[in-house]
C-alpha cells in the first residue's frame, strides 16, 4: 500500500478498523519479500522442513521445539501424518510460547478422498485444529498423481483450478495463502503449476519449489526460475546430482552450487527450506549436516 494512503486512512477514526484489517492482511509473499535480513541464507530466513514424520527419535512436540531452538531455527513448516494430528494442538501452543513460528502446514489432496465440495476426514481435522488454536499460516498443497489422471491437458488444468478455488474458499479463515508444492508427476512440473496459477489469478496462491523433487529440472532451472519468480515464495534446497539420490546433504552434490548461485542472482527474497527428510536417522543430525553444507556453499557464492 502507498504509505501516504495508509497514513490518511489511519488518521481518520472512521477508518481505524479498515486500517487494521488492511495492515493485518498483508500476504505471506509480501512478508517474505521484506525479510529481516538482506542475506538470503541468514538464520532468520531459514525454514526447517520434513522434520515430523522424518525422525527416528519420534520426538514429542516439546522435544521438537527444543531441537529447533538449539539449531537456531526461528520457524518451521509442519508436515504430518494421521497419527500426528492428536498432538498438533499442543505443538501449536508450545511453538507460540517459545517464539517459534509455524510458517506453513502441509496439506495433501488425494482424488480418492478429496474433491471440490469435500475434504478427507484428516484434512477436515487439520482445518479444525488450526481454527480452534488460532494458527493462521500458509498451507503447502501437494497433490497425489491420481488427481490429474486425465488424458486431456485442459481437463487437468480445469480440475486443478476447481479444487484450488474450493480449497482457497474453505481455508480463508485459517490460511494466509496457499503454496503449490511440486511433488513429482504432472503437477510437479512448474510449467503446469503456472498454467493453473494464471487461470486462478489469485495473489494468495503461489509456489513452493523443492530441489529434491526437481532432479529432472536441473538443466532447465534458470529458465524455470524466471517463469516462477512472480509466484515463488519458498525454495526447499537439497544436495543435487543429476543421477540422484533424491535426498542428499547440501554441499554433497555437484549441481546445487550453480542452482543456488542462479537463485541468489535472480534477486529472490523468499524463504529457504532446510530438509530433515530421512526417516531412519535422527532429524537433528540431518539438519545439522544440511546447515553445515549450506555454510560451506555460502563461501562459494
Amino acid at each position: 500500500m502507498n504509505p501516504k494512503v495508509s497514513l490518511i486512512l489511519c488518521r481518520s477514526a472512521k477508518f481505524l478498523v479498515a486500517c487494521f484489517l488492511i495492515t493485518s492482511s498483508i500476504g505471506y509473499a509480501y512478508a517474505q519479500a521484506n525479510s529481516k535480513s538482506n542475506d538470503l541464507f541468514a538464520p532468520e530466513n531459514l525454514v526447517a522442513w520434513c522434520i515430523v514424520p522424518f525422525d527416528n527419535q519420534h520426538r514429542t512436540s516439546a522435544a521438537r521445539i527444543d531441537m529447533l531452538k538449539r539449531l537456531n531455527f526461528s520457524q518451521y513448516a509442519y508436515d504430518w501424518r494421521h497419527q500426528h494430528l492428536e498432538s498438533f494442538p499442543e505443538e501449536i501452543k508450545l511453538a507460540k510460547q517459545n517464539g517459534v513460528y509455524i510458517a506453513a502446514v502441509w496439506i495433501w489432496i488425494d482424488k480418492d478422498v478429496d474433491s471440490p465440495g469435500k475434504l478427507s476426514d484428516d484434512n477436515e481435522k487439520l482445518l479444525e485444529i488450526l481454527k480452534e488454536n488460532g494458527l493462521k499460516t500458509q498451507l503447502w498443497v501437494g497433490f497425489d498423481s491420481n488427481f490429474f489422471s486425465y488424458d486431456n491437458e485442459d481437463t487437468k488444468i480445469s480440475k486443478g483450478v476447481e479444487m484450488l478455488k474450493y480449497l482457497r474458499k474453505r481455508t480463508m479463515s485459517v490460511a494466509t495463502s496457499l503454496g503449490l508444492y511440486n511433488h513429482g508427476d504432472w503437477f510437479g512440473e512448474p510449467d503446469n503449476q503456472i498454467k493453473i496459477l494464471k487461470e486462478l489469478n489469485d495473489p494468495g496462491i503461489g509456489l513452493i519449489y523443492n530441489f529434491h523433487h526437481a532432479h529432472g529440472q536441473i538443466e532447465s532451472f534458470p529458465a524455470l526460475l524466471t517463469k516462477m519468480s512472480p509466484w515463488l515464495w519458498t525454495v526447499n534446497i537439497n544436495g543435487m546430482k543429476k543421477e540422484g539420490p533424491q535426498i542428499l546433504p547440501i554441499g554433497s552434490g555437484d549441481k546445487e552450487l550453480d542452482m543456488l548461485k542462479t537463485l541468489k542472482k535472480s534477486g529472490f527474497q523468499g524463504s529457504i527450506g532446510i530438509l530433515g527428510h530421512i526417516e531412519d536417522e535422527d532429524v537433528e543430525q540431518v539438519l545439522q549436516r544440511n546447515l553445515k553444507g549450506l555454510r560451506m556453499i555460502e563461501k562459494q557464492l
